[in-house]
């Protein structure tokens, strides 16, 4: 602390004089000071004499205080007046209690090992701890930063050092590890991506065809029973027209347009019948892909889309006669074969009924009997396939 701070400061309480008083042995104390020294003393007599004696706290004399207590003795104006002074200048160098107004840290608690005010001492939260002065309390501390700066430099900072470069190193491994990770992760959901993309190219393309397929079933007649339309409308215009003419061009005229509408009339209409869309593909998403293994997507077929429709073509385009009569005869030719046929089944049918007939008491006719009955079904699905194809041929040469 400043030398002149210190002669404003009270030995009693640490702080800055407050009504400083004189003892006849010249020692100037704080009055509030003196009240509590002279209390003490008070106390300790039991009697009271007309002067009280007080000891210095400072000297330790005797001091014969009158009755009138510290009121008596006389203040130190010029000292007052030194710290009023003092009190108005400003004063950066001094660092002063930040919890009492201009009262300079000038004590030491060693309890809470800091600096304090003398009303930290009196009527603050350090009230009753343990003090010493500054110049003592750094005597005894000035060693201290070499012991730290000991305890900062010895082998336990070097095992620190290298904690933290291992530490270092294994937080820039794991950060490795963790951005392959990340490429192994983008890799794998761009193959997935991929995967999902073509097949789901491969689902609408599969649609575009069945929409196609549509096409190609309804458009030829939606178009036939157009044409069938505007000849009923040109009949209808030509109907109207004859009711006009003279009776000469209506005689030239309307036999024609009979035999014409009667034409039209017998060229039977088609059935509607609506077509089945096999596999649907929300049947398929649902009841097979849900069930499917991620790792596995890549494995899966995309099932073929195919259209049926129960209905029989039950009128033949419009085609002329001699075309009519081939596609008759071709159906009667037709006829005959799927007779000839179900005559060869049935022989060799026979022949297997013989055979059966010539084994059944045999070891071995269980065995025969299955291979005949996989036989006959064998036959049935060849007889199968074959209408199918005669079918198929018939409708492809009415289409064209």
């Amino acid at each position: 602390m400043h030398n002149f701070e210190e002669e404003l400061t009270c030995p009693i309480c640490y702080s800055i004089f407050e009504d400083p008083r004189v003892l006849p042995c010249s020692h100037t104390f704080c009055r509030n000071c003196l009240e509590n020294v002279l209390q003490a003393s008070v106390n300790f007599y039991i009697w009271r004499p007309l002067r009280i004696p007080l000891k210095c706290p400072n000297c330790r004399s005797i001091i014969e205080i009158a009755s009138t207590g510290i009121e008596s003795l006389p203040v130190n104006f010029a000292l007052r007046a030194i710290i009023e002074k003092y009190q108005q200048e400003d004063h950066p160098d001094i660092v002063t209690c930040p919890e009492h107004y201009r009262q300079p840290l000038n004590v030491y608690c060693l309890l809470d090992k800091k600096l304090v005010c003398g009303h930290c001492l009196t009527i603050g939260q350090h009230h009753g701890h343990p003090i010493d002065d500054l110049q003592s309390a750094y005597l005894k501390e000035k060693d201290t930063p070499q012991k730290l700066l000991e305890q900062l430099t010895d082998t336990y900072w070097t095992d620190l050092t290298r904690l933290i470069e291992k530490l270092e190193e294994q937080k820039s491994h794991s950060e490795k590890m963790v951005q392959v990770d990340k490429e192994v992760v983008l890799q794998y959901f761009k193959e997935l991506s991929d995967i999902l993309e073509q097949k789901k190219k491969i689902f609408l393309t599969a649609l575009c065809d069945v929409g196609n397929l549509i096409n190609q079933e309804y458009i030829p007649q939606i178009e036939r029973m157009k044409e069938m339309r505007e000849q009923q409308l040109e009949l209808m215009t030509l109907t109207t027209s004859l009711q006009e003419e003279s009776p000469l061009k209506f005689l030239e005229k309307v036999d024609d347009i009979c035999q014409r509408v009667q034409s039209l009339k017998q060229k039977p209409l088609p059935e509607v019948q609506p077509i089945e869309i096999y596999p649907r593909v929300g049947k398929v998403l649902k009841e097979e892909w849900n069930r499917i293994e991620i790792g596995q997507i890549k494995k899966v077929l995309i099932p073929e889309m195919k259209i049926s429709s129960n209905r029989l073509p039950c009128s033949w385009p419009d085609k002329d006669e001699k075309e009519v009569e081939f596609f008759k005869a071709l159906n009667i030719v037709t006829l005959i074969s799927v007779i000839l046929m179900l005559i060869l089944v049935f022989n060799q049918h026979i022949t297997f009924l013989n055979e059966i007939t010539s084994i059944c008491f045999s070891e071995v006719s269980l065995s025969v009997y299955q291979s005949l009955s996989n036989n006959m079904h064998d036959l049935k699905n060849i007889l199968c396939h074959t209408l199918y194809l005669l079918k198929e041929f018939i409708w492809k040469m009415i289409s064209h």
